[in-house]
């Protein structure tokens, strides 16, 4: 896939709308978490240093379009040290910008015309501005205005961090070195039907687990105690089974999980054999035993690729054990050599950083629903039209 690529000879004394993705932790008036803003600063930095006018367009949480102070960008503006610009729609703050400056523009999901990728909005988006430049992979799945409306009036091209993430996830999933795992955990089967038919083609083994493999084993007859699983998904978890074995795929479901008698940080931890738990049983991680088997796959693989967790790896090591433990071997064989990896989603990239290990990962994706869907499809809506 080829995109149309920012001509930063050419953007000297332009007016440059850049779309990042800022949707960042905030907690008590702090960020958690920098990961998505230090991931946008190549291209950002390059804009600046070509002697562009840029204002970052961004989205934090979930406003519903309508203002929420709480959900504001100002504290994300004051991080990077940049102007602020209170609405997104305010164009006066351009007439005083110079060659080389960046500013921050208010929510852009403060508006309701946003996701509904409202033609009208996205027009008043575009107003003022030479050039749109889409560096946030992590929402190039949705039907925006500041993804995808914004191209019917502006020319497009795509960020440095855009192009790093369809170039490093096409390469894997085009031309991937085997043996090839794919490790699929998180909550839900109904959300992952289609990547996990799509892996089951392309890799050489699947294991699903957390509360997605919990559905598995109950598919198989297992009791899922009284734990989070999604019973109406058994027939197609069965069908997926099905789907992997006729594409000669082996799918590897938990062996064991760790239980405690509530769902709750402090909860003591049992583990158990799948056969062995009770209805009263509440599974909040997988357990060592699907550890170990899990690392065993890694340490025979050539390329792993991994989104979701196995249990609650952020209430600490003792939900989190069976992610860290499997975090810590896929980056002992990447910084090893032996291995390419690349990981993708929130809480996956929560994980590797809580277990120290991200700078041993082969490659860190922004997304989450956009890396699965990429994966998936190959392309994203918000993408294709960037593709020359």
């Amino acid at each position: 896939m080829k995109l149309r690529v920012v001509d930063y000879g050419a953007v000297r004394g332009k007016y440059v709308l850049l779309r990042v993705d800022f949707n960042v932790q905030i907690t008590d008036g702090k960020i958690l978490d920098t990961f998505r803003i230090e991931q946008s600063m190549p291209t950002i930095n390059k804009l600046r240093d070509a002697g562009a006018r840029v204002a970052i367009c961004a989205h934090l949480g979930r406003p519903k379009g309508m203002a929420n102070p709480e959900l504001s960008l100002r504290l994300i503006a004051d991080y990077m040290k940049i102007p602020f610009v209170d609405d997104v729609l305010r164009r006066d703050f351009l007439a005083g910008m110079q060659d080389g400056d960046v500013a921050l523009l208010e929510n852009v999901r403060f508006y309701s015309g946003e996701e509904e990728n409202n033609l009208d909005f996205a027009r008043k988006l575009a107003a003022g501005f030479d050039l749109f430049v889409n560096d946030a992979f992590a929402v190039s799945h949705r039907a925006a205005a500041s993804t995808l409306g914004v191209t019917e009036f502006l020319p497009a091209a795509a960020g440095e961090l855009l192009c790093a993430e369809v170039e490093n996830i096409s390469r894997i999933m085009e031309n991937p070195a085997h043996p090839f795992v794919a490790i699929v955990g998180g909550a839900k089967v109904s959300g992952k039907i289609g990547v996990l038919k799509t892996l089951c083609k392309l890799a050489d083994t699947v294991i699903v687990g957390g509360a997605l493999g919990t559905t598995f084993n109950y598919a198989c007859g297992a009791n899922p105690g009284n734990s989070l699983y999604e019973p109406d998904m058994a027939a197609t978890a069965r069908e997926i089974m099905n789907f992997a074995r006729d594409n000669n795929c082996k799918l590897l479901m938990p062996l064991d999980k760790g239980v405690g008698p509530n769902f709750a940080p402090a909860a003591p931890r049992t583990n158990k054999m799948i056969d062995e738990i009770l209805d009263t049983d509440v599974i909040i991680d997988d357990g060592p035993k699907t550890a170990e088997r899990n690392i065993a796959e890694i340490d025979k693989a050539a390329t792993v690729v991994w989104n979701g967790t196995f249990g609650m790896a952020e209430w600490g090591d003792t939900w989190g054990e069976s992610s860290f433990r499997v975090a810590r071997a896929i980056a002992k064989q990447t910084a090893a050599g032996k291995l390419v990896s690349v990981v993708g989603g929130g809480e996956t990239v929560a994980a590797i950083d809580t277990a120290g290990v991200r700078g041993d990962i082969t490659y860190v994706s922004t997304g989450g629903g956009a890396f699965l869907e990429f994966i998936e499809k190959g392309t994203l809506p918000a993408i294709e039209v960037l593709v020359i």
